[in-house]
This record gives structure tokens, C-alpha cells and sequence, in this order.
């Protein structure tokens, strides 16, 4: 499982306090516990934080690349972040994320096969996020194949299936797993499937166990990477566990351990 750490989200208020106040500490000691925890890279978000967003972005990745050379994914929305942020950031990087309508992917794709960096692709058209899994799919394979075309390595690219709230959407998360079922089979390699697994129990009661038990059934169904806390060590004890059952990852007594060292930036 390719493990994106989330932490570093201006969503989360120690987090926003340090970008405007231009804090590196908090920044440096997020970055790199993450990354010890098990994380492989680490999204950025500045959230709603005061300032100039390409701005705020380009000290946050700066400062993030100062604690760890994991990939830094540039999580923003705006395509004026992303075309300024990515190609100034060294080291290995992604942008998360893009929309799977063609003018979107017409102009992310070739800034992610001309700085090398990992591209998101998400299930969304001008309509919005689908409402069945087979519009999931539909638009799933359409930035495969944009991504074929453009040069992207399966390696690189992320289709994201757009996990939303169980507590508004109930019936999504049963379309999302037999989309990634059916997502998996299309390619040969097959592009890693993501999502952030956060959203779905946005304003819910027991918010760990849901993420916890939707991971290990997403990872049953095809999933092969997540935007997540790390730093949750009973979720990151059922990824781990979840993988052995899954056949992969060799079990030995130690396997928590283990896995989290094998799962260091670079060795996954």
C-alpha cells in the first residue's frame, strides 16, 4: 500500500498557524513523523490560511522538502498553484489533483510528464462525482487512456474513484468499492487506485472505526494507495494486517514493524 500522509493540511489549525506565521518547526516535525510512521509521501494543502495561496504553497513545500526528499504532493485545486508550485519543488513530487474532463487533462497532464511528477485523476466530469460506479469506471479508464497518450507512467498516475461522507452519501461507498473491483482490471500494469480516506466520515460519530474498516474492505477490493492520518497507529495496524491476509506481505511476528520499515520512502 502506497501510504500519503495527510497531516500537513491547513485545514487543521496548528498546521495554518504555522503557514502564516511561518513556523517551520511544526512543518518539519509533521513532515518527518509521518514519514517514520510509515507514510510514503505527504500531501500539502494550505486550506483556508490568509495570505496568497502560491505563496503560502511554494513556503509549505519548500519547508516540507527541507524535512524529508519523500514525494510532496501539491493538493490544490487552483491550476495557478500547480503551475507555478511544481515545476520550482525538487525531489519527487505529485500534483493532486485533476478532473477527468479534457480541457483539465490537456493542461495537467503534460506539467506532470514534464516535471516527472505523480498526477491524480479523479472521477469527476462537468456533472460532478457520479452517482453509480459505472460512471466511475467510464471516466477512470478516459484519464487512462489521456495518460497513455501523454507519456504518464502507470507508475505515476493515481485515479482517485471520489470517496464521499457516509453520513450524506450512504450508498457511495459500496459504489466506490466495486468501482476500484472493476478499475483494477482495465490496465496491464494497472495505474495505483487512491483515495482519501478522511472524507467518508467527515462529520460522523466514530470516525476511526469507519475509516479503519472501509480501508481494509477497499484494500479487499483493489485499493492500493490512501491519503490518510499515519500517525493513527489502529489504522495503520490494519493496513499492515490487512495486506498479510491479502497476501501481500510476507507474515513473521514482528510484521508490524517490519512493514513500516520496508514501507520508507523509496522502498515501496
Amino acid at each position: 500500500m502506497y501510504i500519503v500522509g495527510e497531516c500537513l493540511n491547513g485545514m487543521f489549525k496548528r498546521v495554518r498557524q504555522a503557514i502564516e506565521e511561518r513556523d517551520k518547526s511544526v512543518i518539519h516535525e509533521l513532515a518527518r513523523s509521518q514519514v517514520a510512521a510509515g507514510a510514503n509521501a505527504l500531501d500539502l494543502n494550505v486550506g483556508p490560511s490568509i495570505g496568497d495561496p502560491v505563496t503560502n504553497m511554494t513556503w509549505l513545500a519548500e519547508t516540507a522538502r527541507e524535512a524529508t526528499d519523500a514525494p510532496l504532493w501539491i493538493d490544490s485545486p487552483r491550476w495557478s498553484v500547480q503551475k507555478e508550485v511544481i515545476p520550482r519543488l525538487s525531489g519527487p513530487k505529485g500534483i493532486n489533483s485533476t478532473k477527468a474532463d479534457e480541457s483539465a487533462l490537456d493542461k495537467y497532464l503534460p506539467l506532470a510528464v514534464e516535471n516527472g511528477a505523480a498526477l491524480v485523476g479523479l472521477t469527476i466530469d462537468q456533472k460532478g462525482v457520479p452517482a453509480d460506479a459505472e460512471k466511475r469506471v467510464e471516466l477512470g479508464v478516459q484519464i487512462m487512456g489521456k495518460a497513455m497518450e501523454a507519456g504518464l507512467s502507470s507508475e505515476l498516475l493515481f485515479i482517485d474513484p471520489i470517496i464521499l461522507p457516509v453520513n450524506v452519501a450512504p450508498a457511495q461507498p459500496a459504489n466506490v468499492l466495486k468501482a476500484l473491483a472493476q478499475l483494477v482490471v482495465f490496465s496491464d500494469p494497472p495505474p495505483r487506485l487512491v483515495i482519501g480516506l478522511s472524507n467518508l466520515s467527515q462529520n460522523c460519530t466514530h470516525r476511526n472505526l469507519i475509516n479503519r474498516i472501509f480501508l481494509v474492505m477497499a484494500q479487499s477490493a483493489g485499493l492500493s494507495a490512501a491519503i490518510l492520518d499515519p500517525l493513527d497507529e489502529e489504522l495503520m495496524n490494519a493496513l499492515i494486517t490487512a495486506e498479510i491476509l491479502l497476501g501481500k506481505a510476507i507474515y513473521c511476528d514482528g510484521f508490524l514493524e517490519a512493514y513500516r520499515m520496508r514501507s520508507q520512502p523509496g522502498k515501496s
